[in-house]
């Protein structure tokens, strides 16, 4: 039985990933590695815990002698690591925090891989995923391809940037078999509260002001996290090693135009007037070093490997919105701080 390791499994992208991998492969046992930080929830996978293919670890990426541990202890054929700070906010008050998981953590994993893997690289993969964020910002026009020189404006981009490049390193210097892939910005069931949707999802829900920046003209690709966990598998399978593949959603949005279409939703959803939640946007200052816009191509990993996004954002957003507001007690358990007992009630007791 092959036996990968997804780290950052309890988070948002990682609990899609580890759910399809689960489910789709029963020949794979999964490890899912996450050290429970406030934004991983093991709630996130309650539908899975119990599946025999499936197993929870909990530890620290930036611990070098527990990654080696595991590594030894488990002989992974592959890793898929997803493990990080991804907020940008918090990157600018605490940049050390980053550096230390983005860079000193996935160090320790190629490390972990590099060792164990040494004597024979056959049937083996580390896949790195990262973000647009490392190739900078761009003007009305163009697009990132996976050629783009990096450019990262922030502490949370630049510690990516050179996560992606350790990995890259580690290929060229030490055979390591790696793949690389940069997505854009991910939508959808799970995500934390703290990002823009789904922040602005349960502000509507409570009549609480919808904070955007600057003016709101800023420009995001969007993608559905199931789609970017689709995308996933297909390069974890049959990417080229060495490679990077680029995954976007084909959905560039303003953020203003993008709150105005959920505020739309919204509306719809609650049985309010329309426009009623639009009241509820407040214009607030500009985050420091905030990218114009972002955009992604794809064309590489949909004429490579015949991806490509199954839902627009209209559509993404509806279903989005749908599951927000079916999973109240989810949301609330996060808000209240009490999916941070379920790793206690579910698995100390193991």
């Amino acid at each position: 039985m092959k036996k990968i390791l997804i780290t950052g499994g309890a988070g948002f992208i990682g609990s899609h990933v580890v759910r399809l991998f689960v489910n789709t492969y029963p020949e794979y046992h999964i490890y899912n590695l996450d050290v429970l930080t406030y934004a991983g929830n093991l709630e996130n996978l309650k539908d899975i815990e119990e599946k025999s293919n499936y197993t929870f670890l909990k530890g620290d990426i930036t611990d070098a002698d527990l990654m080696n541990q595991f590594f030894n202890e488990y002989q992974f054929d592959g890793v898929i690591h997803l493990a990080a700070e991804s907020h940008v906010d918090r990157s600018i008050s605490d940049p050390v925090a980053f550096i230390k998981t983005n860079i000193l953590g996935t160090v320790n994993l190629l490390n972990a891989a590099k060792d164990i893997w040494k004597d024979n690289m056959d049937g083996k993969l580390f896949y790195h995923i990262s973000t647009d964020e490392v190739y900078g910002s761009l003007g009305k026009e163009g697009l990132f391809t996976e050629t783009t020189s990096y450019d990262p404006r922030s502490p949370y981009s630049s510690s990516k940037a050179s996560s992606d490049h350790l990995a890259r390193a580690y290929y060229h210097t030490y055979g390591l078999p790696i793949v690389i892939s940069n997505c854009s910005n991910n939508y959808g069931p799970n995500q934390f509260p703290e990002k823009l949707i789904p922040l602005s999802i349960n502000n509507i829900k409570n009549s609480k002001p919808i904070p955007i920046y600057g003016k709101g003209e800023n420009i995001r690709d969007w993608l559905y996290v199931i789609d970017h966990a689709r995308a996933i598998d297909v390069i974890y399978h049959n990417g080229g090693l060495g490679e990077t593949y680029n995954i976007g959603g084909i959905n560039e949005w303003t953020n203003i135009d993008l709150i105005h279409k959920l505020c739309e939703v919204m509306d719809e959803k609650l049985g309010r007037e329309k426009g009623e939640s639009a009241k509820l946007i407040t214009f607030v200052k500009d985050r420091a070093s905030h990218d114009m816009r972002y955009a992604i191509d794809s064309s590489k990993l949909m004429k490579e490997l015949d991806w490509k996004p199954s839902l627009q954002f209209e559509e993404g957003i509806v279903k989005t919105v749908e599951w927000y507001l079916d999973n109240e007690e989810w949301l609330n358990n996060i808000l209240s701080g009490d999916y941070e007992k379920y790793y206690q009630d579910q698995y100390e007791k193991r």
